[in-house]
């Protein structure tokens, strides 16, 4: 069953098994393996609960091994630093003895001081958009199959690409930007808790960045045609915002290349203001098929 943004809330509601330890659950999303956003969000959760009256700016994490949906994951966090104006947490996420990925994370003090930021491309709002699962009816099987079980298994993500067109195959000759825009935000409320829309808009930025690379030659992570996988993750929060409230997601891919692609992205609120910033590599491999496949 899809996700709900109330069992969302749930899933960002770790269970303290011992001193600066968290055990996290993955809900049955038909996926062979762990979200990485969840596990982005749910690695901060456990830094943010061994940090008191500082909030979160930044977060650097790597992904080692695919988890398991089937299996808990552990989150150990090591206190590496307390000063005056900063605590850093090293957290390490474990599913049967063995870590499946790591984050650092900075927390700051709330402080005032200089201000400017990048302006928000011009963008139509998104009610103004093509629901892409209402675009399903225009695709054919069994695409149109595949494409409603990953709308399915991305609940409660919701997102509104400015061009659908993007996601089609090429025509030859046909050139295309790496680089694309989306409105994102969870689908249902959430509450007021800074805390959990940090979370949660930690959740949705893994999603949509490795397709800018794919996009652009042609290709969407759901043909099949690639072995697609974030092997790293880069958050920058910057101001607060809702994530149960359309952001607009900017991201560009600067390169692509052995096999990996670099893709970046800025999220903006409505109003224009610059919530976050995010960078990820990801591994873009083609998948070669035996003449039996």
């Amino acid at each position: 069953m899809p996700l709900t943004s109330a069992d969302l809330v749930a899933l960002l509601d770790l269970e303290p098994v011992g001193v600066d330890r968290y055990l996290g659950r993955t809900p049955d999303m038909g996926w062979a393996r762990v979200y990485g956003g969840q596990v982005v969000a749910q690695a901060l959760v456990a830094a943010s609960r061994t940090v008191a009256d500082r909030a979160p700016h930044s977060l650097h994490a790597y992904f080692l091994l695919a988890g398991d949906p089937a299996e808990p994951i552990l989150f150990e966090v090591e206190r590496v630093r307390d000063g005056r104006s900063f605590s850093t947490r090293r957290v390490t996420a474990n599913q049967r003895g063995e870590p499946i990925f790591v984050l650092a994370a900075s927390f700051q003090v709330a402080e005032d001081g200089l201000e400017h930021q990048a302006e928000a491309p011009d963008a139509p709002p998104p009610e103004e958009l093509v629901d892409p699962e209402a675009a399903l009816a225009l695709i054919a099987e069994p695409a149109r199959k595949s494409l409603q079980a990953l709308f399915d298994r991305v609940r409660p993500i919701e997102f509104r690409p400015m061009d659908l067109r993007r996601y089609a195959p090429l025509r030859p000759g046909e050139t295309r930007a790496a680089k694309q825009s989306v409105w994102i935000r969870i689908g249902g409320p959430l509450p007021d808790d800074p805390a959990i829309h940090t979370a949660a808009l930690a959740y949705l930025s893994d999603m949509t960045l490795l397709d800018t690379a794919l996009v652009a030659h042609g290709y969407a992570i759901f043909d099949g045609r690639h072995q697609v996988a974030s092997l790293d993750h880069a958050l920058w929060l910057h101001r607060p915002c809702r994530a149960d409230d359309w952001l607009l997601y900017a991201q560009d891919s600067p390169s692509a290349g052995g096999a990996r692609a670099l893709t970046r992205g800025a999220l903006f609120r409505r109003d224009g203001a610059l919530v976050a910033s995010v960078a990820q590599e990801g591994l873009i491999r083609p998948i070669r098929r035996t003449r039996s496949d």
